[in-house]
């Protein structure tokens, strides 16, 4: 939800793009009229699509994006309609919408979180370059969505999509605190193969218009009706596919995420793209609860769930708690593998993890899929502290460390002169010297204009690059590291000349070897510490409620905790800390919420923030230790890129 809310000065981001947030990003609420490209799609799905060139006036593609203004009759004024439910096709879910336009008439804007636009609609997005732009596309219709065309709504990144989803086929219809969002299944014409890339295989669904198309844990459900012949011919072409009341749900057996899809127009077309060889016949979602986790249940894991009420607020708590010393289960961060680029289901970073239990992590950009906070795992810093916010820290068999934290590095050149570090391998913009290793991925490419870079390998600069070459990319071998320089930031050196790394953490948690930040931070030692304009988190995001996820102690016990509202969006999070001490809890940090919040038992997705899965960067599992030294995930110590193997 999921990812995905900080407050920053000016001068924190002078010279850069500061990146639309996933809850960290403010944006500003100006609106302005958006580009939009109808193109005409070739019989055959194409490959992915080349990178735009530019924003609003340049060529993509042989076509020239324009300006798409809202229609704003002249005899009506412009009304605001707002609410925090949607409903697609009937099913209800919480999520903040904006609605402004004419009353009786369709929306000049319409404001909708890009996690249900992705997970719930069907639309593809891909980013634009360093721009902070996002490209939206959704059978055949395609959106420039510039960053004044993003927004936070709530806690979640809302992007105005007026252009894209007002009139045919989609009907649009606000109705007090909710919107109505409804489109009537298509038929579903033929199934067929088609040419992919190099170790893909490629599955085309021919349909007789647009259709919804949801992202489930392992599954995608494409809402209509199909034959028995056309689910033979999938099963044939090696996806599952099973006819629910109201959509038809695809899989393909042996994946730990649902298939990668992408939708074409004219005709309209779902084209799904799988990894080559044959797939397993059973989907994640059709396996059994984990014996594993059954057998635990009642003696080393304790699962509660209460109903209680704080603040006049209805909170629904699911509650998962064990001795991290009185067992075999240890508390690890997930992740993916490969690199900080990427999100994936809570359910999938559980079967990747071999975790039994899981909820999700700290918080992360969606709209650039990069972590926004501390990941360090096995002593290997995956992504740094930003902004002195709440973090744990542990070392397996015993409870987590509570604290704030920074990372204070410095590079000290020939002369002794030390020069400050401001992120270590992060999708947070500053202006100023920031540090990228080889755990950030295989290569490093700009995330804002006018970058440039030094290469150090063995304590001496090896290479030196402009803007255009960190655009294109950066290998980023181990043992390496790059600087790059942000905002006009000074990178003085030249090839050859030494430099030398100094850093350490601010509090003595950074130094163990598993480290999750969050935020805010809100109990410590049994006080309350809620200080959430300290950790760089704006009014907005302090004042509102949202499902919650939360890491505690209450001295004895690791709890791993979900708060939900019974009746409207959850509690805030002073009401969240005041709970949790009544809960007996001496130590807690709030981690991402909203759509993001989940918890998955045994393989099971049990708790969904609001109402659907929404995509995470990263999460916290209970992982079976292992004996002959490997570590929980199956891999040599000190090996985080290994494969996983699951535990007996």
């Amino acid at each position: 939800m999921a990812r995905s809310r900080a407050r920053m000065s000016l001068a924190q981001v002078l010279g850069a793009v500061l990146l639309p947030m996933v809850p960290q990003g403010m944006m500003p609420p100006g609106m302005v009229p958006l580009a939009m490209l109808s193109v005409q799609a070739q019989p055959a799905p194409p490959p992915p699509l080349p990178p735009l060139p530019g924003l609003d006036g340049e060529r993509f593609g042989g076509e020239v994006l324009r300006t798409a203004p809202g229609e704003r009759p002249e005899s009506a004024a412009p009304q605001e309609r707002s609410g925090s439910r949607l409903a697609v096709n009937g099913r209800e879910q919480r999520a903040r919408w904006l609605w402004i336009g004419p009353a009786g008439g369709a929306p000049s804007q319409l404001w909708i979180p890009l996690e249900v636009l992705q997970g719930q609609l069907g639309v593809s997005a891909r980013p634009l370059g360093t721009s902070g732009a996002l490209v939206l596309e959704w059978f055949g219709r395609r959106l420039l969505v510039s960053p004044s065309a993003q927004r936070p709504l709530g806690d979640e990144v809302a992007l105005e999509v007026a252009s894209l989803l007002r009139g045919e086929p989609m009907r649009l219809q606000p109705d007090g605190d909710l919107l109505r969002l409804a489109l009537e299944p298509p038929r579903l014409i033929g199934v067929r193969p088609s040419s992919a890339p190099p170790g893909q295989r490629r599955v085309v669904l021919d349909l007789s218009g647009p259709a919804l198309l949801r992202r489930g844990p392992a599954s995608l459900l494409l809402e209509l009706q199909s034959s028995q012949d056309q689910r033979a011919e999938l099963a044939r072409l090696g996806v599952t596919g099973r006819q629910l009341a109201e959509a038809l749900q695809l899989s393909a057996g042996g994946l730990q995420e649902p298939p990668q899809a992408f939708t074409l127009g004219d005709p309209s077309r779902v084209v799904i793209d799988l990894p080559g060889g044959p797939a397993s016949a059973t989907a994640p979602e059709d396996r059994p609860i984990d014996p594993r986790l059954q057998a635990r249940l009642g003696r080393q894991i304790v699962w509660e769930r209460w109903l209680r009420e704080v603040g006049g607020r209805g909170v629904r708590i699911n509650a998962v708690r064990l001795d991290p010393n009185g067992g075999d289960l240890e508390l690890r961060p997930l992740s993916r593998s490969g690199g900080m680029e990427g999100l994936s289901s809570l359910a999938g970073l559980a079967r990747r993890g071999d975790a039994l239990v899981a909820v999700n992590g700290g918080f992360f950009n969606r709209i650039r899929r990069l972590p926004l906070g501390a990941l360090r795992d096995r002593g290997e810093w995956r992504s740094g502290p930003i902004l002195k916010r709440g973090a744990i820290g542990w070392s397996p068999g015993s409870l987590p460390r509570f604290g704030r934290l920074e990372l204070q590095e410095w590079v000290r050149d020939r002369t002794g002169r030390r020069w400050p570090l401001v992120v270590l391998n992060s999708g947070l913009v500053q202006r100023g010297l920031s540090r990228y290793s080889a755990a950030w991925g295989p290569i490093y490419r700009s995330l804002s204009d006018g970058e440039r870079g030094a290469l150090i390998r063995q304590g001496q600069v090896v290479a030196r690059y402009g803007p255009q070459a960190l655009a294109a990319g950066v290998p980023l071998l181990a043992g390496d590291w790059l600087l790059v320089a942000r905002g006009g930031a000074d990178l003085p050196w030249t090839e050859g000349e030494p430099l030398a790394l100094e850093s350490r953490p601010s509090d003595p948690l950074g130094e163990a070897p598993f480290v999750m930040g969050g935020g805010p931070l809100l109990l410590q030692n049994g006080r309350a510490v809620l200080d959430g304009t300290g950790e760089g988190f704006g009014p907005a995001f302090l004042r509102q409620g949202a499902p919650r996820t939360v890491v505690g102690s209450d001295g004895r016990q690791l709890w791993l905790i979900t708060l939900e509202g019974t009746a409207d969006e959850g509690p805030t999070l002073a009401e969240s800390a005041e709970l949790l001490r009544q809960l007996g809890l001496r130590d807690a940090l709030n981690l991402d919420g909203g759509s993001s919040t989940g918890l998955v038992l045994g393989g099971r997705h049990t708790v969904k923030g609001r109402g659907v899965a929404g995509l995470v960067h990263n999460a916290l599992g209970l992982v079976p230790a292992r004996p002959n030294g490997l570590d929980p995930m199956g891999n040599p110590m000190g090996d985080p890129m290994g494969e996983v193997r699951p535990s007996p």
